[in-house]
């Protein structure tokens, strides 16, 4: 059996290539995030990569929690009181930076309680 590989070609106009090297050109020294927010390239809170994804897997073993319990969206909702679209974003890594009281209440409502320890980075 062969398989054949398919790559797309991008076909970039002359605008896409000069738009591309502006943006490589502007952020060639790596600018920090307070840079960034300074300059306005970026607003609102930044939440760093590290921080994402310790985050991502705090949410992926709350939901796996849940499953375990045997639990659907919708019985989660009775028992914390949160609205079900709200916690299926919250589990698919659609909420940014959930509040900590919104963590303490998902992992109630799921049987578990959430603790939070200082450790050495």
């Amino acid at each position: 059996m062969d398989i054949k590989r398919v790559q797309k070609k991008t076909h970039w106009t002359p605008e896409d290539r000069a738009r591309h090297a502006a943006i490589r050109e502007k952020f060639k020294d790596r600018p920090t995030a307070e840079q960034l927010t300074a300059s306005g390239e970026i607003s609102g809170p930044f939440v760093s990569h590290g921080i994402y994804l310790d985050m991502r897997l705090l949410l992926q073993e709350l939901k796996k929690a849940r499953e375990a319990a045997g639990l659907s969206l919708a019985e989660v909702q009775e028992r914390s009181g949160m609205d079900k679209a709200t916690l299926s974003r919250l589990e698919n890594g659609h909420t940014e930076n959930p509040t900590l009281e919104t963590l303490l209440r998902y992992a109630k409502a799921v049987g578990k309680r959430l603790e939070c320890r200082l450790v050495s980075a």
